[in-house]
């Protein structure tokens, strides 16, 4: 498997990952928030924060299939860089506030790395090179030959 591929296979599955978290949150919140990490979560009417935090992942999932669906890698390098603050702010609160230190660093410290992780490979992605439409191979610049005096 060639680099290209493999970063297109991690940005995929991060993405489906992020999605399915973003809709447990908002379809069964009370059951999800408990693998958060934290020592309580939200009750009764402060269950609207959770909702929060799934909408919150569905946007970041979505803008991942953006920019792959759109084949803008590099943008997509950058995104997934600025997004790795998510699930590293997530293992940060989860510590500071007296929580599950397996949860913080297991889940969402491992997330924060797969996330950086994905996003390096992308920005040190090579370009593909130029194609003729005729050969479907690199187009060769030609260079003329120098004029005869």
């Amino acid at each position: 498997m060639n680099i290209r591929n493999l970063t297109t296979t991690l940005a995929a599955l991060g993405g489906l990952f992020i999605v399915y978290i973003a809709l447990a949150y908002l379809i069964a919140p009370q059951s999800t928030a408990s693998g958060f990490g934290l020592p309580s979560w939200p009750e009764h009417e402060g269950t609207a924060f959770l909702a929060v935090k799934g909408v919150r992942d569905l946007g970041s999932g979505l803008v991942v299939f953006a920019l792959l669906l759109t084949g803008h890698r590099r943008a997509l390098g950058w995104a997934l860089a600025a997004i790795t603050f998510v699930p590293a702010g997530d293992m940060v609160i989860v510590l500071a506030n007296d929580g599950s230190a397996a949860k913080a660093l297991g889940i969402h410290g491992l997330t924060a790395v797969l996330v950086a992780l994905t996003a390096g490979l992308l920005l040190r992605e090579r370009p593909a090179p130029a194609t003729s439409p005729v050969t479907s191979s690199p187009v060769a610049t030609r260079i003329p030959a120098p004029a005869a005096r």
